[in-house]
């Protein structure tokens, strides 16, 4: 691989969603359905792809499980973007385990939740040098979630982090409000800091691109919106964004509620998984609620994927799986 093809690879910049984990009836990881995800996000012209994340109900997962399904991405994906793999859990032994894992299987940068337990910013730093000296090759990103996932940092804190451990390349800032967060540590951050991206499922994503985030790891239903929108955004067309973003305002806030209920059944209704079926609790949308999410997703038609390109990415899977 030349320098110029690993530098790209190792680049986490653009529109970057959280695969979730697909399940068949007897909520077992569905592999095929998986592969066929990485699929349409490659056909939607994301510029990479994250796995798991909280939309992957990576607190769902055994660590074998994570293991194996973050390689089946990587292997799926096979060089056409950068990947960023999520090795956080409650465990600090597991999480070093999935950071191994995940360095040495090729993972462009690790997403990390600053663990919950860790209540001062020496306790944070020493977690994260621990973690950067075991994997001293990888990038890291710091994923700053509310509670309970994560720890919820200021942006002192954060600040103070990212300038003890400087392999922590990125941040991810999920806590609210994102895009003041975003600011401030922007403007003492240090040059090892590459970027910021946002995510609670993109819904911040205008005021985060205008501070300067540069991507965003929303959830996967409406890649092909998220790319169009960032490509305006890229473009400098603010009128753009904003209409694009007010299309988008109806799934999202479904989303918001409904989280990985919302997600599945889109992805099942475009028969690019076979079961939407989650671990994890949560609610689940009833008759009512799928229609407004059908209509919804039919208004926003011209910025998908074309039928035709959705059959021959739902075919390619079905050949490769026999």
């Amino acid at each position: 691989m030349t320098d110029k093809k690993t530098a790209e690879l190792q680049t986490i910049r653009g529109v970057f969603p959280v695969l979730p984990t697909p399940f068949d009836k007897d909520l077992q990881p569905d592999e095929k359905s998986l592969r066929c995800l990485v699929r349409y996000l490659i056909a939607s012209g994301v510029d990479g792809m994250t796995y798991p994340g909280v939309a992957s109900e990576f607190s769902q997962l055994t660590p074998t499980e994570r293991e194996h399904l973050s390689q089946v991405v990587i292997d799926e994906v096979a060089g056409r973007v950068p990947v960023v793999i999520g090795v956080s859990s409650s465990d600090a032994a597991i999480t070093l385990r999935l950071a191994r894992s995940a360095a040495t299987a090729g993972a462009a940068a690790l997403m990390v939740a600053a663990p919950p337990q860790w209540t001062t910013p020496n306790e944070q730093i020493a977690y994260f040098k621990e973690l950067a000296a075991a994997v001293p090759d990888t990038a890291l990103m710091l994923q700053n979630v509310p509670p309970p996932v994560g720890a919820g940092l200021e942006p002192e804190v954060i600040l103070a982090i990212i300038q003890a451990v400087p392999q922590i390349s990125y941040i991810k800032e999920e806590s609210l409000p994102s895009g003041q967060r975003l600011t401030a540590v922007l403007a003492e951050a240090p040059k090892s800091l590459k970027g910021l991206l946002g995510g609670a499922g993109g819904r911040y994503i205008t005021d985060e691109l205008r501070r300067g985030a540069c991507g965003t790891m929303p959830a996967i239903e409406l890649a092909e919106v998220h790319v169009a929108l960032f490509a305006a955004h890229h473009r400098g067309d603010d009128a753009k964004v904003r209409q694009i973003f007010a299309r988008m305002l109806p799934i999202l806030n479904i989303q918001a509620v409904f989280r990985w209920s919302l997600t599945k059944e889109v992805l099942r209704s475009r028969g690019l998984i076979a079961y939407a079926g989650q671990r994890i609790s949560g609610p689940k949308l009833d008759a009512l609620d799928l229609a407004d999410v059908s209509s919804f997703m039919h208004d926003l038609d011209d910025l998908l994927l074309s039928p035709e390109t959705l059959r021959q990415v739902i075919a390619e899977s079905d050949k490769e799986s026999v």
